[in-house]
Order: structure tokens, then sequence, then C-alpha cells
């Protein structure tokens, strides 16, 4: 604790940044994200149901997971761009490991980042323009059997470009 006391001094009077755990900030509190929906992932003719939360504004696009303490299985969020355009996400903030899977206009899966690592700020980048992300729990795209090419059925992507 007197390390941790030091430290925390030293880099407070040399104007440096501390790490979030060193800080003791509490998280914000949850965003509302309105009502949960229904989204369908169909995998080799087996369909996969998940409860999600829309993020479709841009405070709810920014925000996403972070902060969470946990994603349970069958839960997820979709991020719906409104646009098709390639898409970066980071996972500044987000302390679980999550599955964070690009989608298509049509729906269809263009690539998955596998437990994407929590506090990283490494950008994954879709590589191709898409209109949404959907991101569940780390490992359990693998866990369902999950692909690229795989079909998403939820209401956006009829309305989405």
């Amino acid at each position: 604790m007197k390390n941790i006391l030091l430290l925390t001094v030293i880099a407070v009077s040399l104007g440096l940044a501390l790490p979030v755990s060193a800080q003791n900030v509490p998280a914000p509190a949850p965003m509302d994200f309105g009502p949960r929906e229904i989204l369908t992932i169909v995998s080799n003719n087996t369909p996969h149901v998940f409860s999600i939360e829309v993020a479709d504004t841009q405070p709810e696009l920014s925000r996403g997971m972070m902060f969470r303490k946990d994603v349970p299985a069958n839960e997820g969020m979709l991020f719906e761009f409104g646009e098709e355009k390639v898409a970066s996400i980071w996972m500044k903030n987000t302390s679980v490991f999550l599955d964070v899977i690009f989608v298509r206009a049509d729906g269809r899966i263009l690539k998955i980042e596998h437990s994407a690592k929590p506090f990283s700020l490494r950008s994954m980048t879709s590589e191709a323009p898409v209109t949404a992300v959907f991101e569940i729990a780390g490992g359990q795209a693998n866990a369902l059997g999950i692909r690229p090419g795989d079909i998403l059925q939820h209401s956006y992507f009829t309305k989405a470009p």
C-alpha cells in the first residue's frame, strides 16, 4: 500500500497520467440503451438467439460495452452505423473479453475478432465497409460455431443501405 501511495504522489507531482486502477475513479452510471430486442444469427442452418441492446446514437456508439463487469451468454450489443463504412473498434475502458463481429448491410458477417483483449487500445478494423458491429461475450462465437458468411437476422438489416 505504501508503494502505491508513493507512486501516486510521485506521478501526480510530475503531472503523469495514472492507470485507471490507481486512480480509484468509479465507473460512470449505466446508460439507458432502451428496451432489449431479439437478434438471431443463423450459422450452419442453426439459429442462435440473442437478447440485445442497440447502440444507434453517437453517445451510445461511443460508450458501447465500456464499464461492464460481465456480458451474459446469449446477450450482446448491436452498433448500428446508419451507413456503410470501414469500422474501427477498440476496448478502452472495456473490462470483459468480447467477440467483435463486423456485419455487412445484408446482415452477413464479414469478419470476427475473437476474444478481444480488455482495456486494449489496439484498433480492430472491419477492413471493408460494414453497417454494423455486433458484440457478444468473448469465446461465444467459437463455442456456437459462428463464422464469417453467417447471417444476422434483425430489423436493422432490412433498413440498412
